[in-house]
């Protein structure tokens, strides 16, 4: 043995790299093709938004609004040198703590310049659709290079982990989710920690893709160490031949572990002791669970998908993290039978039916209805790191797993009408068919779009500045949060130089007894909840004295300078009474907005 690339193969022994013995010229042409069509697949997807500037992701505005903030804190962490693990500039006073929330400071950091010269919106863009390209471009070249061998069945396999139906659910404005490609380097390095007498660069080498990994998604890297464990211990114990690769591997192991350690020691530290540190996610959010039926269902944004059809299946359109559809769950089936006598495959099938287990929640649901029969999770879902894990996504996480089974069976069919050359036109006939059946039907379609409403003149224009001196935020009606994110949006817009009072953010909950669960906003204040009531109903509750002495100590805490408000919402004649009546001071209209200067109250 001389690499752990050989055993990962499922014949044993994997080939040079290229296909049918070595053409490195056609091979260069495959392999473009290859990242053309990856890059063709993920404009697809975006293609809605990318025909028109304008366009949003029409099912998850507010999460889009989230990350174009994170993108501008991103730009404003390298060119103001701001402290990039919690920001003052949302939530004033007590700001965010950004490493318990979606900072995805890998990639905000480097599209800085991104950022500056074309705005947020574009750098959100390019991290959505480049995220999805680039899934697809690593799966193939590990695939091909290291764990196949071959590059047809790669492709397919690639294709699959970057483009499948909760791939491209989750594209609805979550790309730290779809930005996938450091799982397949991952898995690369960790099998590369065998390889003898160079234990410490391969420890320092994955060391550092996991520090590049906690920086985008932590919770995609804790289900690929899960799975890289199980498929680890598979080889161990199904292939004797590896035991001797045991210390190498165990030595590498240590490196990467103390080198990621050291790294994210203190940014984690932030995340669970630091301001803003919350204890897990509300039972709400941890009720999350995938449907049982959905596995075998087909997603809404796929070529057979229909959302009236399996509406009940998921929570939203953003987490459809199962939806194979039944003729590929048949396959899957299949190809694990098939190729039971292979390690890899085993270790696979290990992981997802673990995985398949944990995102049951803590009661199995099928077909929209409680079974009430409990779920494993329902064992764990308390325990620390767990708790701040949605069930759902361990469905999510089954995705490569199975693109590596579609492509370890497109391999051995390969092999396998190479040895048989008198049956190959069946052979190849009877796998077009069966591929066909299985993935045709899970072709995703473009993202439905919507166009997002201007930002107001008075954002674009500067015109807030006045009202933000001497420390001052920005109050906007309704206050932002898990419903309403679009100040999120303005704010990035000006580079995150106009904060905000409140937001859209996980932050701990800490009213008595409620243990500091994760809320999507702040805490309510007697003001912000006032302002929720009138945006739910539409209507202006009745006014106290007492209402009143609460708005002005709420706008003291916000240290307010101005109350804005889009004249365009709905409910915007309701919200203008209500600032009105509570507060005394008659708006003007400006810059597209209603204004309530605030600081004679608050100063």
């Amino acid at each position: 043995m001389t690499t752990p690339e050989s055993d990962a193969a499922p014949g044993g022994a994997a080939d040079d790299g290229l296909d049918e013995g070595g053409r490195p010229g056609q091979d260069r042409r495959v392999d473009a093709l290859a990242v053309l069509s990856f890059l063709l697949l993920a404009f697809w997807v975006t293609a809605r938004i990318w025909w028109d500037p304008a366009n949003g992701v029409r099912d998850n505005r507010t999460d889009q609004a989230q990350f174009e903030w994170m993108m501008a804190h991103g730009a404003r962490v390298v060119t103001d040198f701001a402290y990039p693990f919690t920001s003052d500039r949302m939530n004033v006073p007590d700001g965010v703590n950004l490493m318990a929330n979606t900072s995805v400071l890998s990639i905000s950091l480097p599209m800085t310049p991104v950022t500056v010269l074309f705005g947020p919106r574009w750098s959100f863009l390019l991290f959505l659709t480049l995220g999805m390209a680039a899934t697809g471009v690593a799966w193939y070249f590990v695939l091909s290079r290291v764990l196949i061998g071959s590059r047809g069945p790669a492709w397919l396999g690639a294709g699959f982990c970057a483009f499948a139906p909760a791939m491209v659910s989750h594209a609805n404005a979550h790309p730290n989710i779809v930005s996938q490609f450091v799982v397949p380097l991952l898995v690369w390095r960790t099998l590369r920690l065998a390889e003898p007498g160079r234990w410490l660069r391969n420890g320092v080498l994955l060391g550092l893709l996991i520090v590049w990994q906690a920086f985008l998604n932590l919770e995609i890297l804790l289900m690929t160490a899960l799975g890289l464990g199980v498929v680890v211990l598979a080889l161990a114990l199904g292939r004797p031949e590896l035991r001797p690769a045991v210390r190498p591997f165990a030595a590498g192991l240590g490196v990467a572990a103390v080198l990621a350690g050291a790294l994210l020691a203190y940014p984690l530290s932030v995340q669970f002791f630091g301001p803003g540190a919350y204890q897990g996610l509300s039972t709400l959010i941890r009720g999350y669970r995938t449907d049982l039926a959905s596995y075998v269902a087909w997603s809404r944004e796929s070529l057979a998908g229909d959302a009236r059809a399996t509406v009940w299946l998921a929570k939203n359109a953003t987490e459809e993290n199962a939806f194979f559809g039944w003729p590929l769950a048949v396959l899957v089936i299949a190809l694990v039978w098939w190729l039971r006598r292979n390690a890899v495959v085993l270790g696979l099938a290990a992981v997802g039916a673990v995985f398949v287990l944990f995102s049951l929640g803590r009661e199995i649901r099928f077909d929209g209805r409680d079974t009430g029969i409990p779920g494993p999770w329902a064992a764990l879902e308390h325990l620390p790191i767990l708790h701040s894990v949605v069930p759902t996504r361990w469905s999510l996480a089954l995705t490569p797993i199975v693109g590596i089974l579609l492509a370890l069976g497109a391999e051995h069919v390969r092999r396998l009408a190479r040895r048989h050359p008198a049956a190959r036109p069946r052979i190849r006939f009877v796998t077009a068919t069966v591929l066909t059946m299985a993935l045709l039907p899970l072709l995703p379609t473009p993202l439905p779009a919507v166009r997002l409403d201007p930002t107001p003149a008075f954002v674009t224009s500067g015109a807030w500045r006045p009202y933000v001196a001497g420390g001052h935020s920005i109050v906007t009606l309704p206050l932002p949060d898990t419903n309403y994110a679009v100040p999120l949006r303005w704010s990035a817009e000006t580079r995150l130089d106009m904060p905000l009072a409140r937001g859209y953010f996980l932050y701990p909950d800490t009213r008595p007894g409620a243990g500091r669960v994760a809320l999507f906003t702040a805490p309510p204040r007697p003001t912000s909840t006032f302002f929720t009531t009138i945006r739910k109903t539409d209507a202006v509750p009745p006014i106290t004295p007492q209402d009143r002495v609460a708005a002005v100590d709420d706008l003291r805490y916000w240290r307010a300078g101005a109350v804005v408000l889009d004249p365009r919402l709905r409910q915007a004649g309701s919200l203008h009474r209500g600032m009105t009546e509570l507060t005394g001071i008659r708006p003007t209209l400006t810059g597209g907005v209603w204004l309530w200067d605030v600081r004679p109250l608050v100063d």
